[in-house]
């Protein structure tokens, strides 16, 4: 059961095609498997979380960054206009009923990009996001996992302190490490404190050790192999936890959500 009022509070980010959406839906069905209410934040703006986690009518669902009408209720000022006054606290506690699509106890909200720019782009749609993400983490009771776009442009500030553990998905590969490294910082500037990594599509004890040696001063939440199921689900549109079948995996998986959950919010 939950320990207090507040679930766990996820953030999972990576470089593109390392299987951090893959991560995130393993993530997402295991934390709904034990009981626990999941809301499930797609932040990427190559939305494709819907699919990974078989949720019904995905092809329907309208990212909120998308949906004009809404934001400019929401803010009080059309979108694109520029040198206008906007709400910079819109209301958005009812969104996530509102938006959502649901499969048994996990609920799913698409957010889509954030705008940036030179220096950051005050506007609309990024003030009405980044109001949700606050509300979300600070606010909501269950369970919230948000799958980032390869950074974390949807936090901010005020609500990074409030994201219990940020988990950083990495494959053998320099890039993917780079990327990592990069994260990483921008998360510690602002404020998230607790950074972790998870090693994907590992083949082999060489791959294991050269993340290990690329990342001295990370924590490893574990190391998810390599396998060929994973492949097979993406081409054939299946959930990635519904097709994988080796033990080695499932049980890699379960022991990264044991510890999760166990560090941040006393749930086992």
């Amino acid at each position: 059961m939950l320990k207090g009022n507040n679930g766990v509070k996820l953030a999972i980010s990576g470089k593109g095609g390392v299987g951090k959406t893959t991560l995130a839906a393993f993530v997402i069905n295991e934390i709904s498997r034990r009981g626990i209410n999941v809301l499930a934040i797609d932040a990427d703006p190559d939305a494709n979380l819907a699919l990974a986690l078989g949720m019904p009518d995905y092809s329907s669902v309208v990212p909120l960054a998308d949906m004009k009408e809404l934001i400019e209720e929401r803010t009080g000022v059309k979108m694109r206009s520029m040198g206008t006054f906007f709400k910079m606290n819109p209301t958005v506690s009812d969104l996530p009923e509102k938006l959502s699509i649901a499969k048994g106890n996990i609920k799913l909200m698409v957010l889509g990009g954030v705008k940036k720019g030179g220096g950051g782009c005050v506007c609309p749609e990024n003030i009405l996001l980044k109001s949700l993400i606050g509300h979300l983490v600070l606010k909501r009771n269950e369970a919230v996992v948000m799958d980032m776009e390869a950074g974390i442009e949807h936090l901010g500030r005020g609500t990074a302190g409030a994201v219990d553990q940020l988990i950083v998905v990495v494959e053998p590969g320099q890039r993917s490490v780079e990327t990592a490294l990069q994260i990483n910082k921008l998360a510690l500037e602002i404020g998230l404190k607790k950074i972790t990594v998870v090693g994907n599509k590992v083949r082999n004890k060489s791959d294991k050790g050269y993340l290990q040696r690329s990342l001295p001063d990370f924590s490893f939440l574990g190391f998810i192999p390599y396998h060929r199921d994973f492949i097979e689900a993406d081409i054939n549109g299946r959930q990635p936890f519904e097709s994988v079948k080796s033990k080695n995996v499932l049980s890699e998986v379960a022991g990264i959500v044991n510890s999760v959950l166990a560090e941040n919010s006393g749930l086992n």
